[in-house]
């Protein structure tokens, strides 16, 4: 399988490119910061260096053709403002679906956030910072954009708290789960789970006692 992967040098972006390439899987990491790209060849991907904040669709069509899946993984990052919550999170989120329908991709997973619906037609949740506000949003415009498509087979993945704990391989899947925590170790090999399954929608996920693979085949 030939995996793109946007935002590959995220956290849960490398534990999902180590666990593809481990199984002999080939991966392209699309990273813009051109420092991050020893990081990437170490992990085993084929790093790319572009910026989806201003690429074409055809610059990224060109990178995501002839590969089976896409998966975004990208974010404007914990230090960024309204702005760039708007032109990463989703609009490169869009960007990278556009280009996969050019090039003919239909496998595609987004890697969303929980808790998008507290933002569902124009709601603003209480106590809430008005950045992490604009994330949320950000996050479902991508999700409303995406799944529509009938171009696409898109499945939308919503992580509930990360942690950097070790992975228990075993979660929690369904349509909506309680809010709680998840290691990004088992984010990742749900992701690649998904990548193997035919699964349409939006699946949230948490921790729990069901192993990945049997969670997943189950959702």
């Amino acid at each position: 399988m030939h995996v793109v992967v946007a935002g590959a040098h995220g956290q849960v972006a490398r534990r999902l490119t180590r666990l593809l390439a481990a199984r002999g899987d080939v991966v392209t990491g699309v990273v813009r910061n051109p420092d991050h790209t020893a990081d990437l060849g170490s992990d085993g991907a084929r790093p790319v260096v572009l910026d989806l904040e201003r690429a074409t669709v055809g610059q990224v069509a060109d990178v995501v053709r002839g590969a089976d899946a896409v998966v975004f993984a990208a974010g404007g990052g914990p230090g960024s403002g309204i702005a760039r919550k708007d032109t990463v999170d989703r609009g490169a989120a869009v960007l990278l679906a556009d280009a996969a329908e050019a090039a003919g991709v239909r496998r595609y997973l987004l890697v969303s956030s929980y808790g998008v619906d507290a933002v569902a037609d124009g709601a603003t949740p209480d106590g809430v910072d008005e950045v992490f506000v604009a994330y949320l949003r950000a996050k479902l415009a991508a999700e409303q954009d995406v799944l529509p498509r009938t171009g696409l087979d898109t499945t939308v993945l919503r992580p509930v708290g990360l942690t950097d704990d070790p992975g228990t391989g075993t979660v929690h899947l369904a349509r909506s789960v309680d809010r709680g925590e998840v290691p990004r170790d088992d984010v990742a090999a749900v992701l690649v789970a998904l990548l193997d399954t035919p699964h349409t929608g939006v699946l949230e996920l948490t921790g729990g006692g069901t192993p990945v693979a049997e969670a997943v085949a189950s959702a």
